[in-house]
């Protein structure tokens, strides 16, 4: 059976704390988007973090109903409002605050404490390596061959590839790809066939270039 905002509130522990808490405004134009679908009383909002674009969370906001959640997931009452945050994103989004923004016209912004760990933000990538940064001479280096050369061939498919990592100590250099290029069953063959050819030819020192895009996250994801 579902139930009610008023039986989520009503059977949370006394200690219990939001996952995730939105301001007034952020709330009513909630209420107001659940209040003109189809059977409101059945729905809750569910924020949950969709995976790592650019070394930030991206997130998905949308409706369905709070029966549906699972018994590992937090579902709490914000004012009576139903919300869900799915198990696998609790930690993710624990202190964040959903507000209204009147920037670009207007919207929902989730604002979150929270930054992707290392493994989450390049996984794959050493700690180390990742922490380094991109600012060292062979780094500067893959990033002006991939801006100049490998970019401007792939931006007709819409792709892009962006150095996240480089281990200037081994020379390898790690990558993600991303637009057309994230989640394209072609992106192995890009990625050797085209985007290594032309750093190895640039930078004949390099010993490795490694790709560690999340293509599950990608356009057309393949696994």
């Amino acid at each position: 059976m579902a139930r009610s905002a008023h039986d989520l509130e009503s059977t949370a522990p006394a200690d219990f704390h939001p996952v995730v808490t939105l301001t007034t405004e952020a709330r009513s134009v909630v209420r107001d988007a659940i209040g003109a679908e189809p059977d409101p009383e059945r729905l809750a909002l569910w924020l949950e973090v969709r995976g790592v674009e650019n070394g930030s969370f991206v997130y998905d906001l949308y409706f369905q109903a709070h029966a549906d959640a699972a018994d590992d997931d937090v579902v709490q009452a914000d004012d009576e409002l139903p919300v869900v945050v799915p198990a696998k994103s609790v930690e993710r989004l624990r202190g964040a605050r959903l507000e209204w923004s009147d920037e670009g016209g207007g919207g929902l912004v989730l604002v979150n404490p929270n930054s992707p760990t290392p493994a989450e933000r390049a996984p794959g990538v050493p700690a180390e390596v990742l922490d380094a940064g991109t600012d060292g001479p062979l780094a500067r280096r893959v990033t002006v061959v991939l801006d100049e050369s490998v970019n401007p061939s792939i931006a007709a498919h819409g792709g892009r590839s962006d150095l996240v990592a480089m281990d200037e100590d081994a020379k390898v250099a790690y990558l993600r790809l991303s637009g057309g290029c994230q989640g394209c069953a072609m992106s192995r063959m890009t990625l050797t066939q085209g985007i290594e050819t032309a750093l190895r030819e640039a930078i004949p020192e390099l010993t490795a270039v490694v790709d560690v895009t999340d293509h599950a996250e990608g356009e057309n994801p393949y696994y």
